[in-house]
Formats: C-alpha cells, structure tokens, sequence
C-alpha cells in the first residue's frame, strides 16, 4: 500500500555508447528489429560517454510526455511506444495478471527525461545509449529484472548490447519472433585493462543518411551485403571473439578494420550508393596503416560506424605518441587546450623518422577534438536523488 500513497515514482538510470568492432548493418524484419547477421561491440565508458535517463508515473499526470536534452519530443515515437509497451507486459506478466496493490499501477502516465553528455546522431550511436537507457529505467520503474536487451532492441538495434559493459555479442537469432534475437557479454571490461579508445570528433553534424533507411536500401540493393551476412561475418565473429578472449591486439585491430571497411564497401555497392566516410575520414585511414607500417605491426585500429568520426583503438601504450602523430596531421584550429578530452594523454616526443614517414600534408582544423576513453560496465542505477531529471512535480 506504500507506492499507492506516494504521488510520483520515479527511477534515473545511466547508459552507454556502444561501438561494433563486427557491424551489424540490415534487419531481416523491420518491425521487431532482428538482423541479417550477429555483430560484436565494446562498451564505452560512461565518465566519457553516457545517456541519463529518468522516468516517472504518478496518478496525477494527464498524459505520456518525453524530453530529449531538454526539448520536449514526441512521445509517440512507434519504438518509444513498443519499449513502453514491452516493459509493461513484462511487469504485467511478472504480477500474474493480479494487481500487486504495492507496486506502480500499469494506467498511471509516464514522463521521461532523457540527457546526452554528448552530440546526438553524430555517429556516436546516441539511439543505441538512449534505448539502452529508457529500457533500464523503465525496468527499474516497473519492478522488471527479466531479459531486457530483447526490450532495448526494439527500440534500437544497437541498443540491445548497450544493456551490458565490456565485450558484447548481439546473437542474430533464428526465430522469426525474436525471441532469441539477444544480447550477452563476451568478456567484462576488467578482460583487457590496457584497450583505449579514441574517438575522432570530426564533424557534430547529422549524417546525410539515417542509418534505419540506409540499411534497408542496402537489404534490398546490395549482393555484398548478403554475402557479408550469409558467409563473411560468421567466421569473423569467431575470429574476433578469440581475439579477445586472447587478448590479441594484432588480431582484434586487424580484423576490426577490415570489417568496417568492408561494411563501408557494402554501402558503396548499395544502389544509389551511400557515402558515410569523408574524404577526412579517408585520411585518416591512411594515416593509420602509414603509422602501423612504420612501427611494423597494428599499434593502431581504426573503425567508422554510420558517420564520418573515426574510432581508434590502441592499447594504452601507444596512446600518446599517436594523439600526438593526431595533432601534428591535424592542428587544432582554436582550441588547442580543449583538443583532447576525456582521459588523460600523456606527452609524446616524435622521431623524425617517424614524423617524416607518417605526417604528410597537415589539414589544420579538420578533427574538432579527440575524445579518449576506455571499455567500461553497462546500464547503472542512480541512487542520488538530485542527480533526477524530472523534479518533484515530474518536469524537467
């Protein structure tokens, strides 16, 4: 009888950003979400990246309401609506169809808030931390601990591996209603202590084309897609899982290039082709192989989702004699002391052997900043109540 006294319930959740190392790109149904093939991500760390989400119900609001960074959004959303949905008919599942006159009753309205500490649909998969983030704090609303990356998905692909940290497989499935279609953990982020991750901010603009419509031109267009999913990713996600469980940088940098390569091939011989790499991003490609051929071996891996930003990987290392390499390819237009966010670098002298193998023409200006971060745990509750985005009359 608690909960039926308390005007408003209220839970704040935060979530990842998760990048693919093996791409998912195309659904085999459009509706529930399922891929045409498995994929493999790292979880971001949240001091760098991260959605904050908080949900509330209470018997006194009129109707469902949803703010994004602020701004009132639509609420009707169909993938907003299916996650509510699906939460609810776990909760309502979870009570055997009895109302539990302790818990949150099912017809109360919601509101949410949600907040990135970084740039929406800027190629730092925003839908997947966002989704990821709705999904736990409904969850934890509600009262339901069951199998949420199957809930997350139906708001976002991606989402579904941002329900956990570190190394995370999203299993295509067979069943044609998905209920097999889930994410699981690989390895926890604690597996390999020394992988860092540089993001390349090159551009905070929104890509020419949404993901949601691009892969599904390429669905219907592409025959290398179809070869990709059918024969290409299942032996390389067996690859890459070794990789990783053997902590074997050579291997996780080579292969992770090649597959986002061949993922932006895919969207070449989509018709009408899609560009998502830039000529800066092709720059960068380049930049990378000079540095590894340099030194001999992969120091450094480069990955590109749906956008122009680069995602390096490299293991601790090596990060600040290539964010350096980074800085004298690309001098920072203005803001010289804001170039480098996140976790600490170091200082690099460079050779000149080096210097002169591998920085050619510097674009100044061209990379806004480098973000550096690390793998880092999934969804996390918020125990702090002034960390809430909704007030207590359930605004922002």
């Amino acid at each position: 009888a608690m909960a039926a006294e308390r005007a408003l319930a209220m839970a704040t959740c935060t979530a990842p950003v998760n990048i693919a190392v093996i791409k998912y790109w195309g659904k085999r149904d459009t509706d529930l979400i399922l891929p045409i093939n498995s994929s493999l991500s790292v979880t971001l760390h949240q001091d760098q990246l991260k959605t904050t989400t908080t949900a509330a119900a209470s018997r006194d609001f009129t109707e469902d309401r949803l703010w994004l960074n602020g701004k009132e959004a639509d609420v009707g959303h169909p993938r907003v609506q299916a996650c509510l949905r699906e939460v609810r008919r776990l909760a309502r599942k979870r009570r055997g169809g009895g109302e539990d006159t302790a818990a949150l009753s099912l017809s109360y309205k919601i509101h949410i808030a949600s907040e990135n500490n970084f740039p929406t649909a800027a190629g730092l998969a925003s839908s997947a931390a966002g989704y990821a983030c709705l999904v736990s704090a409904l969850a934890r609303l509600y009262g339901v601990e069951e199998e949420l990356s199957e809930v997350a998905r139906r708001g976002s692909g991606s989402a579904c591996r941002s329900m956990f940290g570190g190394f995370v497989q999203w299993q295509r499935g067979e069943r044609p209603d998905g209920t097999d279609s889930l994410a699981f953990q690989v390895a926890p982020e604690t597996h390999w202590p020394e992988l860092r991750v540089l993001v390349l901010v090159v551009s905070g603009e929104k890509k020419p084309v949404g993901s949601t419509a691009g892969m599904q031109t390429s669905v219907e267009t592409s025959p290398l897609l179809k070869h990709r999913a059918e024969v290409v990713v299942p032996e390389r996600l067996a690859q890459m899982m070794r990789h990783i469980r053997e902590r074997d940088f050579e291997g996780f940098g080579q292969l992770a290039m090649r597959d986002s390569n061949q993922f932006h091939a895919t969207c070449l011989d989509t018709f009408p082709p899609i560009f998502y790499l830039t000529d800066l991003s092709r720059h960068i490609i380049a930049l990378a192989h000079r540095y590894n051929a340099h030194h001999g071996h992969t120091k450094v891996a480069y990955t590109f989702d749906a956008g122009p930003n680069a995602v390096i990987f490299a293991l601790a290392d090596t990060v600040a004699e290539f964010v350096e390499v980074v800085r004298r390819s690309f001098p920072p237009a203005t803001n010289g002391d804001q170039f480098i966010r996140g976790l600490p670098v170091g200082s690099a002298t460079l050779s000149q052997e080096l210097v002169a193998a591998v920085v050619t023409e510097p674009l100044p200006g061209a990379v806004q900043y480098i973000l550096h971060t690390k793998p880092g745990p999934g969804p996390q509750l918020v125990d702090d109540p002034s960390q809430h985005l909704l007030g207590a009359d359930g605004l922002p």
